[in-house]
């Protein structure tokens, strides 16, 4: 049975994972969970799932967890940072399923690397962040990191068994979001509300706002770069608004080899918890002839501005990648609380990365400093933009 530990129990990946968990009981044991605010949604999963090691984000939050679960608690709620590192760590895991969402994934993330445990990753923000060094820390470590996002569990999948020599083309497809096709005068308008309904995916706030202005895409990029270890040119985004073809591969002799599945993401997480075996569920079966055509175009990067922003940050040396991080975050989370409008998002990242000398980063601790002055830097821009 193998034994798991997830940061980020109350997000959409973190509840998924736990619906997959719950239909493999004979597979799964979940030892410890990890969760921000939502001690509700927390409190059932104790319940349900019994882990040995639960952690959240402060003291008030974990006297309130234990309201919650009166005669149910057998078990310390840790807090904070030092709490999730000692989910991350707990030795009864086998596999730590990474799904916080942001570049506060990245400290717990490491440290369950260097306590050598098995890497489901769904936080892309670790490898924006902090890439060579959780690459170089993973293979210090003997560790195998697993994809969890459909654009990379699908490449990872396609690679399974190939030469990396023979790789041409990395292809990542993106849905486009639900402004695939507004002008830049309605781009300039659209409010949270309308900016939360993705067309294709179900996912948290800031992942569906990241998908809209496509920087989730330009995230993945700069994952795809540490994931697989090829240089930028080699990577390419395609719109393709069904998200039928989850991302495709090119090789030297001109095949291209594609994951198709319809869009659910609990695909490619019951993949990554049963890497290298395959679960046999209940998921609906992909009819291509039901579907009517599958479409690809370039994306705009005039209207959408952000992937080439992370191209132009992958082209610095690692310290851009963190910058262009912290400020995404920063304006979107303005956005969302309507202190600036959709079309300045890219430009508080813009303008935040021109205040940035880019260096190498050393180690953890420099790249949380980096983090830092990205956020302070970017909140700078969006006050201006407020006056």
């Amino acid at each position: 049975m193998k034994k798991i530990s997830i940061l980020g129990s109350t997000g959409f990946i973190g509840t998924n994972t736990l619906k997959i968990i719950s239909a493999f009981p004979e597979r799964y044991k979940v030892v410890g969970l990890a969760a921000g605010s939502n001690v509700a949604k927390l409190s059932e999963q104790i319940k349900m799932y019994k882990p040995d090691v639960v952690s959240v984000t402060s003291p008030a939050l974990a006297e309130k967890l234990k309201d919650l679960l009166s005669s149910h608690l057998s078990l310390p709620i840790l807090v904070d940072q030092a709490g999730m590192i000692e989910v991350a760590t707990y030795p009864e895991a086998d596999l730590v399923v990474s799904a916080m969402v942001g570049s506060v994934g990245l400290i717990p993330t490491m440290a369950a690397i260097r306590s050598g445990k098995r890497l489901a990753l769904a936080n892309k923000e670790t490898l924006v962040v902090a890439g060579k060094l959780v690459m170089e820390s993973a293979r210090s470590y003997g560790v195998d990191i697993i994809p969890i996002d459909s654009e990379h569990s699908a490449i990872f999948q396609v690679l399974n068994g190939q030469k990396k020599e023979d790789v041409s083309r990395l292809i990542l497809t993106a849905s486009g979001g639900p402004f695939l096709n507004y002008d830049s005068k309605c781009l300039a308008n659209i409010t949270p509300e309308e900016a939360l309904k993705h067309p294709v995916w179900k996912m948290g706030k800031k992942i569906t706002i990241d998908s809209a202005t496509l920087m989730n895409k330009g995230l993945e990029v700069i994952e795809a770069h540490w994931l697989f270890n090829l240089p930028p040119e080699f990577i390419q985004v395609v719109i393709h608004p069904q998200s039928i073809i989850h991302s495709m591969v090119e090789y030297c002799d001109g095949s291209t080899l594609a994951q198709m599945s319809l869009p659910d993401m609990r695909l490619p997480i019951s993949y990554a918890l049963a890497y290298p075996e395959r679960l046999k569920n209940d998921l609906p079966s992909l009819n291509l002839a039901n579907l009517g055509g599958l479409t690809f175009f370039e994306p705009d990067f005039e209207r959408f501005p952000n992937v080439q922003l992370a191209y132009q940050a992958l082209q610095e040396e690692e310290s851009m990648s963190a910058v262009l991080n912290g400020a995404n975050e920063v304006a979107v989370e303005a956005f969302l609380k309507k202190q600036i409008s959709f079309s300045e998002i890219p430009l508080v990242i813009q303008k935040s990365m021109d205040k940035h000398y880019p260096r190498s980063i050393k180690d953890i601790e420099d790249a949380m400093e980096v983090d830092v002055w990205a956020r302070q830097t970017a909140n700078k821009m969006v006050n201006a933009l407020k006056k």
